[in-house]
């Protein structure tokens, strides 16, 4: 909860009104809606509440130059995990995701261009013929991976590859390398994980049964299904996921963003 206050704070404007353990209630001068967070488990909540987490939420805030406020955010740190893009019916968006998983969304109507004014008549013209439509970004877009997509950990080593802070809109993939005996905390991830062994062997524990991968094998992880990755053997693998992902781990409160995949 308290990540949650810092980041609506610090990011999009909110100020504190009312705070106790568990509770903070957030609010800003010109927006149409307060936040209020609330602690998982909190006993305010209904019972069958306590135990939910913040998924399948997006708080849309309606702005104009949606540009200029792209890239404030980006110049403060924050992290963006849809890049700004406009949809067919006019409606141009970006998209935050705060340390629980909601996600904040800027919104921005392009304006419709004025009507042509009328051509006088005459003979008509023979059509030309259309191309296919410009995309609207770089068709092909080139990531080379720098000392700055690394993360290590105890447990493993993550390369990022295709990320939305590195110019992909839809999914997540990343490189993992594990040495002999290293073994990955239990977890679970809330979207579907592709898994291909580039090298090596890993197990792959879940719902109490272990599968041996070994290179060339492709593997997939179900939703909400916790998992215990296991190398016997140095071993390589890469990995897709949704972008909007998140994990939780047992005994700890609330979910978590995985660095390398943002």
């Amino acid at each position: 909860m308290d990540a949650s206050r810092a980041f609506f704070c610090a990011h999009l404007g909110y100020e504190v009104t009312m705070a106790a353990d568990g509770f903070a209630s957030l609010t800003r001068g010109d927006a149409a809606a307060d936040v209020v967070l609330l602690r998982r488990g909190s006993e305010v909540l209904p019972p069958e509440q306590r135990d939910r987490h913040a998924t399948g939420l997006i708080l849309a805030l309606t702005v104009t130059g949606i540009e200029a406020e792209e890239r404030r955010l980006r110049e403060a740190g924050a992290t963006i995990t849809m890049p700004l893009r406009q949809e067919p019916w006019g409606e141009r968006l970006f998209q935050l995701t705060d340390p629980n998983g909601v996600v904040v969304q800027f919104v921005e109507w392009a304006v419709a261009d004025e009507p042509a004014a009328a051509e006088p008549e005459g003979p008509a013209e023979p059509a030309e013929p259309e191309g296919p439509a410009e995309p609207a970004g770089p068709a092909v877009l080139v990531i080379t991976p720098t000392a700055e997509s690394v993360t290590e950990s105890p447990n493993a080593r993550m390369t990022a590859l295709a990320t939305p802070s590195r110019g992909s809109t839809e999914l997540s993939t990343w490189t993992v390398a594990m040495e002999a005996g290293q073994s990955g905390p239990e977890h679970a991830a809330d979207r579907e994980q592709v898994w291909t062994l580039t090298a090596g062997v890993l197990h792959v524990t879940c719902a109490g049964r272990t599968e041996e991968v070994t290179a060339g094998q492709t593997f997939v992880l179900a939703p909400d299904v916790l998992r215990r990755i296991h190398a016997p053997h140095a071993a390589e693998a890469h990995v897709a996921m949704r972008a909007d992902g998140v994990i939780r781990v047992p005994g700890t409160e609330g979910t978590r963003v995985l660095p390398w995949a943002r």
